[in-house]
């Protein structure tokens, strides 16, 4: 008999919603441990909070007894990154007696110089650690020891990094053994840009490197994709107009587009923050086989430190450049870190492995 638990959500994200994307594969995979997910939302954006709350209240008594999966991210339980209604929803499942469990997408609060910045900071602070006080569970997307805010060991807090949230076969050794090139001309991959004043300094580290990269190596393709990659079209285009560069850059693609585009690059250039095991789509490059080159960060730990990576610290262009030309120069280099990544994705971000770390806590007592 399968047992039924909640996935609980805030607002939905559009054009793509990670977090349901997420729920969905992980719901998908809980199924062999015989654990059903059914996926409800708390929609405040649209009914009001008074309204979103009332419903909720009336919905959580069917909950007693079950484990609630309730997905935080600041952005999905408020418009500004001040989640002070989150305590609410938790206050009303434990009312009702529901098994509460929080999956921590967002594992630290937001930072920014600011006064503003500051609020909000404190303000997240104080939600998610109400909100651990709360939880009968708490899974963390990144291990709980690199976490600035939480002090000491906590019994209740578990790591299990994220998935790919792409219908990604798990892969032989084998299927990712081969060393060549893909063609004549060697493509960059790059999965999703940030949006905003982030995403065009990201443009600009990738200009830097794809130039110095053809530099070096001569004719290449950029593969843009993803996210709010149309946008910065034009300003790699004009960055990349004298060099033997091809450029591609495609906005939201499905399922199978993204992996056809992750499976046709050469080398994927992770450069949106540093790489961690929250990363969604630095996983869908692991699960791909692709080898990456990315910075490292506080987050940057086990198991991501055990995939085909080549790792820069932040700020230093040439550490990336030099990575990025030796991915692409050194065919045996390629081999090996394919062959690592096939390894971690099958032991650590495959959607099975994550069910069974999750199936584990849910039917500890």
């Amino acid at each position: 008999m399968n047992t039924p638990v909640i996935a609980l959500l805030g607002r939905r994200d559009v054009p793509t919603d990670a977090v349901e994307q997420y729920c969905r594969y992980l719901g998908v995979a809980l199924q062999s441990h015989d654990f059903r997910l059914g996926i409800r939302r708390v929609p405040w954006e649209i009914l009001g909070w008074r309204d979103a709350l009332d419903a909720l209240r009336l919905q959580a008594p069917s909950w007693r007894g079950r484990w609630v999966l309730v997905q935080y991210t600041a952005l999905a339980w408020s418009a500004r990154g001040f989640p002070c209604k989150f305590s609410r929803v938790l206050q009303i499942l434990k009312f009702a007696g529901a098994r509460i469990a929080i999956v921590f997408h967002d594992a630290e609060p937001f930072c920014g110089p600011r006064l503003v910045d500051r609020l909000r900071h404190r303000v997240q602070l104080h939600t998610m650690r109400r909100a651990l006080a709360v939880a009968e569970l708490a899974v963390f997307t990144v291990p709980p020891e690199k976490l600035s805010w939480l002090a000491g060991s906590s019994s209740r807090a578990h790591f299990i990094p994220v998935g790919p949230n792409l219908p990604i076969p798990i892969p032989s050794e084998q299927d990712f053994s081969r060393a060549g090139i893909n063609s004549a001309m060697p493509t960059i991959g790059v999965f999703i840009i940030t949006g905003g004043e982030p995403g065009a300094r990201e443009t600009k580290i990738i200009l830097a490197a794809v130039r110095h990269a053809a530099q070096k190596l001569g004719k290449l393709r950029l593969s843009v994709f993803g996210r709010h990659a149309e946008l910065r079209e034009a300003a790699l285009r004009e960055g990349l107009q004298d060099l033997p560069v091809e450029v591609s850059a495609e906005g939201v693609l499905d399922d199978q587009q993204v992996i056809d585009r992750l499976r046709a690059a050469d080398v994927l250039l992770f450069v949106r923050a540093p790489i961690s095991t929250r990363r969604s789509s630095a996983i869908a490059g692991i699960a791909a086989g692709v080898p990456m080159v990315a910075f490292a960060g506080a987050e940057t730990t086990w198991p991501i430190t055990d995939a085909g990576v080549l790792f820069a610290t932040p700020g230093n262009s040439a550490e990336l450049h030099e990575a990025l030309v030796r991915v692409l120069s050194d065919p045996e280099l390629r081999s090996s870190l394919r062959q690592r990544s096939a390894l971690a994705y099958r032991q650590h971000f495959s959607w099975p492995a994550i069910a069974t770390r999750f199936a584990a806590l849910l039917k500890s007592p």
